[in-house]
């Protein structure tokens, strides 16, 4: 009798205090809700800024818009920038799948849109381009190389230009260097950057040097969180270790993902993307929420990215080429793509390593990028090209002498 009393005593004024304090807890959270919803509509009206001049005027013969196009039977967005609509047509194809990087080039500035019109294009699904009638099915790389080279006339017509000039990122690399070997007559050039070449062996390298400096650094929690996925033995598990999150968590914290001093993939690309007020909120959801997991899980474009062989694929191109790689990229190896470029046949072949980049050297080094551009590229030339020098360590990328991974490597 006593026990029961005392157990009364004591419950029921803490019941009484939770009731009380619940509703204050849940207004809390409320309020929390509505100044999140508020601040993100805030950042996401969804409208492009226009060029303007010193007196705040609109820019006289600029670019700066958000379409959607009818591309390969789908509505399909893209971004055009440019200060001058004479100037040559650039399209830009990001990469993935599904990780559109428009948002990088607000925050990183490259500032192509100086001397290109530059055409952002959001593939097939990704990004802007999210729709939920597309199945996994008709998702395939073939489709997304037709929509490269639909997208390319496209601008051609509207711009009224013959040739335009074509520039693929990572996976937009994959895609691009088909295009160009495809429809060689309708580009001026063909820019790689972080060029694909064999992914699969990418992906073995990177997994083999990051499980040795994880092992050096006795760091074994992060060692074992990579021996979940076995793929120097199973080349299945590298499949699920490209659409793990630990794949781009270590990646970054070693310094080897989308830029070298990156060290945070959500305080680098995430939070930087809800800033963006190009993109509505629905539109920032959908790329994060729907799109990029739908293509990454649902699709087989990563099992047709592994099971690629692009040198042996394309080993030869009839237009200008040029590469463009950090040397810290090992998330698309640096020395994989500069052994296909020696072998690749093409009538002019440059190639450039950024000795202070990873992934992204565009947003990295974007001064030293745009003179590349303008000085090799629109003229056909590769006077800032590298010149026989080598660097071969297949996983471990070293410029000038520079040390990357605790070896010394030759050149």
């Amino acid at each position: 009798m006593t026990n029961q009393r005392t157990n009364k005593i004591f419950i029921n004024p803490f019941a009484r205090r939770m009731v009380r304090i619940m509703p204050i807890i849940l207004a809390a959270l409320l309020g929390c809700a509505g100044i999140l919803t508020g601040w993100l509509l805030l950042l996401s009206p969804g409208r492009v800024e226009a060029y303007r001049d010193q007196n705040g005027n609109i820019l006289a013969g600029s670019i700066s818009e958000k379409t959607f196009v009818s591309i390969g039977g789908t509505e399909q967005g893209m971004f055009i920038k440019g200060k001058n609509t004479d100037n040559p047509v650039l399209l830009f194809l990001h990469g993935g799948p599904g990780m559109p990087t428009y948002f990088l080039s607000k925050q990183y500035p490259a500032r192509l849109e100086d001397n290109f019109t530059v055409c952002y294009w959001e593939q097939r699904d990704a990004g802007i381009s999210y729709s939920p009638d597309i199945t996994a099915e008709s998702m395939t790389a073939e489709k997304l190389v037709s929509d490269t080279i639909e997208v390319t006339n496209y601008l051609r017509e509207r711009f009224g230009q013959e040739k335009i000039y074509l520039m693929g990122h990572s996976w937009g690399s994959f895609l691009g260097i088909q295009a160009a070997a495809k429809e060689p007559a309708l580009y001026y050039a063909y820019i790689g950057v972080s060029q694909i070449t064999k992914q699969l062996e990418s992906e073995k390298l990177a997994y083999k040097w990051m499980m040795e400096r994880y092992t050096q650094a006795g760091n074994t929690a992060k060692a074992n969180k990579l021996k979940e996925y076995p793929i120097l033995e199973n080349d299945t598990a590298a499949v699920a270790w490209f659409k793990d999150p630990a794949r781009d968590t270590t990646m970054h914290e070693l310094g080897i993902g989308t830029m070298h001093n990156m060290k945070d993939v959500y305080s680098g690309v995430f939070f930087p993307f809800l800033g963006t007020r190009e993109y509505t909120i629905g539109e920032k959801f959908n790329t994060f929420f729907r799109s990029r997991p739908f293509l990454k899980k649902e699709t087989k474009l990563i099992d047709q990215l592994f099971a690629a062989d692009i040198p042996a694929e394309v080993p030869k191109l009839e237009i200008p080429v040029y590469f463009l790689s950090g040397s810290y990229d090992l998330t698309v190896n640096h020395d994989l793509n500069k052994a296909y470029l020696e072998r690749l046949q093409a009538p002019i072949k440059g190639y450039y390593t950024f000795s202070e980049s990873a992934h992204c050297p565009m947003h990295e080094e974007p001064v030293r990028f745009l003179e590349i551009m303008v000085k090799d590229v629109l003229n056909e030339t590769i006077a800032l090209a590298e010149k026989n020098r080598h660097w071969y360590s297949y996983g471990i990328a070293t410029y000038g002498g520079r040390v990357l991974g605790g070896r010394r490597l030759g050149h």
